[in-house]
């Protein structure tokens, strides 16, 4: 029943900023734990931030700490990813995902049961 749809993607420059929303269909997330992953060409998939259910407790990787921000507004049934002081590191396709039976954030790829199609960043020199 639940769909994730990205939106948001685009090309920017180095030091620009976009933000990326995930809007969710057929279910709310008010008990769900989301996160966004990013996949470069060649590279495995990996996290980037999640967010608990509450929206009380964020976890970023480091390499985006200080820069992106998840939140959620789960009257909209909808998460978002502000992304800050962008860098050409971080151009790849960001999947955003839900862990429909967890309540505590990991960055493991296998926890998250839903996934959406994906949505390119490109950040230029």
């Amino acid at each position: 029943q639940v769909q994730l749809v990205e939106s948001g993607g685009g090309l920017v420059q180095a030091g620009g900023s976009l933000r990326l929303s995930c809007a969710a269909s057929g279910r709310t997330f008010n008990n769900v734990v989301m996160a966004w992953f990013r996949q470069a060409p060649g590279k495995e998939r990996e996290f980037v931030a999640g967010i608990r259910a509450s929206g009380r407790s964020t976890s970023y990787t480091d390499s985006v700490k200080g820069r992106f921000t998840i939140a959620r507004d789960n009257a909209k049934n909808t998460v978002y990813l502000q992304m800050n002081l962008l860098k050409p590191e971080d151009t790849a396709v960001y999947y955003c995902a839900a862990d429909m039976g967890g309540q505590a954030i990991l960055p493991l790829r296998w926890k998250y049961d839903i996934w959406g199609q994906g949505t390119q960043v490109t950040v230029s020199s």
